[in-house]
């Protein structure tokens, strides 16, 4: 007997080193794709000369940085526009939260899902829907207004600084702070509304008075959240600063290394500065969402929805004209922009075809595009659930030494913007020799686009990880089950559907965002997104709209077939 325990104890002993190996190889993968591309920008920032010569080394980069007036109007853009359209979004996000999770608003349930079929529509197709719109020239809005006070013009110009906020409003600046604040304003106890209705106050008062001061740490995170990706815009920046010369950091480092020569000295310097102003927010965050815990839900809690009254119609015409503004009217007018034979002009001869989409969808261009969107979507989503589901395993059921440096790994990519990491790759395949010849793959896209999903994908199954009980678990090993086994035939089947929902965001991720993978992009994988943009900047309106129509069929289709098959996004369970 002494003889099999000593084998019993020898074989655990094995099992768990080379469990303890895999953590540590996990840990050290995720720091090096994570860190070392951040190290490159920081030394190429000194570095002068082009990818592949002699390194020359000088302070040129940061003095152009620092000195040249471009740059620094670039950054003063960035903060102002930031600023704008998180004064204009909160306000209107936190009502929109709240009508929707603690009121009795008819149809709340399809108006939060409606929201998130906002945050999956790409910015660029909203942009092109409102450009048909407020055009100076051209938009719809504009001609009628022109028309009805008999005016020379329209009053509205969608290439323009308060252009630019509202296309930002109409895309994202809104609905993915609906999506974060909704869920945690039905966490609330109701009983708190309760106390302020016996004292005479109104929904509004109630709402300005107790809950936004209660929900305050929850509103405080959301708006530090939404304030680091508000610094990474880009491609609406892009399309519509470019007449007026309006440039933000982002599009600055884009146009400085898609020159000839690149300055990618002064583009490297730049963002490493930027990360530097960034810091400050990335701690105060880390900081708000670590120390302490704000308990909404006890033994006592009570969810009882606030009735409206009076007010339930008035509020219902509100959220729906939203919802109409982020989702209906743009994809109206996306597809309008496709059937158009000069993009805008509805009073020239014969103005509807269907040409575009016979040039665009018989084009191999776009055949091209189309194909390493799906490859990159599906590689995306894969790779997403086996690595997302390994580092949230590692860190809430193991006890390895590095977990918590894994899960703040797993936060970095989340608090870069998406030029800044995207450049950090370029540097990293170009400037390693034995990386560059995946430099022009669909391998460097999937990577940058899993990484940045990789912090709400990570936090999602966390979450969802810390609630499942160790009986299974405890089960399977008891049985003989090994801790790998336990999890690919207990744990993660048991998380399907939260899987399929992390699977789903990184394909849609993948598939929609631009600023992470603009800098890695060649003619040889680029996406549908990179192709419509390059459509736009070449004012082929008609293509790009044709474009645009394709990748929110795409992305919208595949969320609301996941919905379909039994997937709730952004619905509560009743």
């Amino acid at each position: 007997m002494a003889g099999v325990s000593e084998v019993a104890v020898a074989r655990s002993a094995r099992r768990w080193e080379t469990q303890s190996l895999f953590f540590n190889v996990i840990l050290v993968i995720l720091a090096f794709l994570v860190l070392y591309p951040l190290f490159l920008l920081l030394l190429n920032s000194f570095q002068t000369a082009l990818p592949g010569q002699e390194a020359t080394f000088s302070l040129e980069g940061w003095r152009a940085a620092l000195t040249e007036p471009g740059m620094r109007s670039a950054v003063f853009n960035t903060i102002n526009l930031t600023i704008a359209r998180e004064l204009v979004a909160f306000p209107v996000a936190i009502f929109l939260a709240w009508l929707l999770a603690r009121t009795d608003l008819p149809g709340r349930d399809w108006f939060e899902f409606l929201f998130w079929i906002s945050f999956f529509f790409p910015a660029l197709a909203v942009t092109l829907g409102w450009i048909l719109l407020l055009d100076p020239q051209y938009g719809l809005i504009n001609q009628a207004i022109a028309w009805l006070f008999s005016l020379k013009s329209g009053p509205f110009d969608i290439y323009s600084w308060w252009g630019i906020v509202w296309a930002h409003l109409m895309s994202l600046s809104i609905s993915v702070k609906v999506m974060l604040l909704a869920p945690a304003f039905r966490n609330m106890d109701s009983a708190l509304e309760e106390a302020s209705q016996v004292c005479g106050a109104r929904p509004l008062r109630t709402l300005l008075g107790v809950m936004i001061p209660v929900m305050a740490p929850a509103i405080l995170v959301v708006a530090l959240l939404s304030a680091i990706r508000a610094l990474e815009a880009f491609e609406i920046e892009l399309i519509l600063g470019a007449p007026k010369r309006l440039d933000v950091y982002s599009t600055k480092i884009y146009r400085l290394l898609r020159q000839e020569p690149p300055f990618f000295a002064q583009a490297t310097a730049m963002s490493v500065m930027i990360l530097f102003l960034m810091m400050p927010f990335i701690g105060l965050q880390r900081w708000v969402t670590t120390r302490r815990r704000y308990t909404t839900v006890t033994s006592q809690f009570k969810s009882q929805p606030m009735l409206l009254r009076r007010w339930k119609w008035p509020a219902f015409g509100f959220v729906l004209v939203v919802v109409l503004l982020l989702v209906v009217v743009p994809f109206i007018f996306l597809l309008v922009g496709t059937l158009m034979r000069l993009y805008g002009f509805f009073h020239i001869a014969h103005p509807w075809t269907l040409k575009h989409w016979h040039s665009v969808l018989n084009d191999p261009i776009f055949l091209t595009s189309l194909r390493n969107t799906i490859i990159l979507g599906l590689g995306t989503a894969l790779s997403a659930v086996v690595a997302f589901s390994i580092v949230a395993y590692i860190a809430v059921r193991t006890r390895f030494w590095g977990r918590s440096l894994l899960d703040f790994l797993s936060w970095i990519p989340f608090t870069l913007p998406g030029i800044i990491l995207g450049l950090g790759f370029l540097w990293f395949f170009l400037g390693v020799p034995i990386f560059r010849p995946f430099y022009g793959t669909l391998i460097i896209l999937i990577i940058a686009s899993a990484l940045n999903s990789m912090t709400l994908g990570v936090q999602i199954i966390k979450s969802n990880m810390v609630q499942l009980g160790f009986d299974l678990e405890e089960a399977s090993w008891v049985a003989g089950g090994s801790r790998w086994y336990t999890l690919l035939r207990v744990v993660l089947p048991t998380l399907a559907p939260v899987l399929l929902l992390v699977g789903v965001m990184s394909f849609i991720s993948a598939a929609r965002n631009i600023s992470h993978v603009a800098l890695l992009v060649t003619s040889a994988n680029r996406p549908l997104a990179m192709l419509q943009l390059d459509f736009m900047a070449d004012a082929r309106y008609e293509a790009a709209a044709v474009v645009g129509t394709v990748v929110v069929v795409l992305t919208v289709g595949l969320a609301l077939a996941a919905r379909f098959f039994g997937l709730r996004v952004g619905l509560r369970a009743e």
